[in-house]
């Protein structure tokens, strides 16, 4: 992963930055990271966060030599936290215990071909404590999230690709660069459409059909109130008049 970077308007990058100890968090770690997530979150001009470790891990869980403090945010920084805009993590590497907390708590996943995986501290009692119980079985189902999380197995990125645990699988070292990439194309969209079909999904998670209806309708009718929702058919209407005009359908 290359360290210097172009970013895109609108697209921030998050490093966990504990390469000595395979990105795993200590106390200072995840209050920074909480941090900088907030300060994401509530920065008019950024868009989408990329969160990444380096090219050996993305990170390796919490530092059981100096475990982070039990916090209402999550022991690992923000994982409990409910931001409004998108997070998209960028995986080399290991991506384990703690780890695989983290990255569920982003929305999206682009993961190295040699990416690592799995729950590994099952092998040392400690329990997934940072959304990894809650998220995982909404991301890859209730069967393959028990597999994960008994066995503590190791699970190589093809397998987490394809139970839909990673968004995109590329090459080793290019995971940060599709990573903003993918993060970059979000942040051009029409953002009012972007942020309320986003809050719609996850609000609707457990809800009842009707439910569920009811909270997307009220995201929906809020984008079509937003002035770029006019701006956005304005630009499907001359865009239709132009492919007319070259005899294309």
């Amino acid at each position: 992963m290359t360290s210097d970077l172009e970013l895109p308007d609108g697209v921030v990058v998050v490093r966990i930055d504990r390469p000595g100890r395979r990105n795993a968090i200590d106390s200072a770690t995840a209050q920074r990271l909480h941090d900088e997530l907030i300060a994401f979150d509530e920065d008019p001009g950024a868009r989408v966060a990329v969160l990444t470790g380096d090219e050996a891990a993305f990170c390796a869980g919490a530092d059981l030599v100096d475990l982070p403090r039990l916090r209402p945010s999550g022991p690992l920084g923000p994982t409990r936290l409910q931001l409004s805009k998108p997070v998209v993590a960028a995986i080399e590497g290991w991506c384990v215990a703690g780890g695989i907390e983290l990255a569920a708590f982003c929305d999206l996943r682009v993961a190295g071909r040699s990416a690592r995986f799995g729950c590994l501290e099952r092998r040392w009692g400690v329990p997934l404590i940072d959304g990894g119980t809650y998220r995982l079985p909404r991301i890859v189902g209730l069967g393959r999230a028990l597999d994960w999380i008994l066995t503590g197995r190791e699970v190589p990125a093809t397998e987490a690709e394809a139970a839909g645990f990673v968004t995109r699988l590329v090459d080793d070292g290019t995971a940060l660069a599709a990573a903003v990439e993918l993060a970059a194309s979000i942040a051009e969209a029409p953002w009012t459409c972007v942020v309320h079909d986003r809050a719609s999904v996850y609000e609707g998670l457990g809800l009842e059909l009707e439910e569920g209806l009811a909270n997307e309708d009220r995201h929906g009718q809020a984008v079509i109130a937003a002035p770029d929702f006019a701006e956005g058919v304005a630009r499907f209407g001359a865009s239709q008049a132009d492919r007319a005009a070259r005899g294309e359908r």
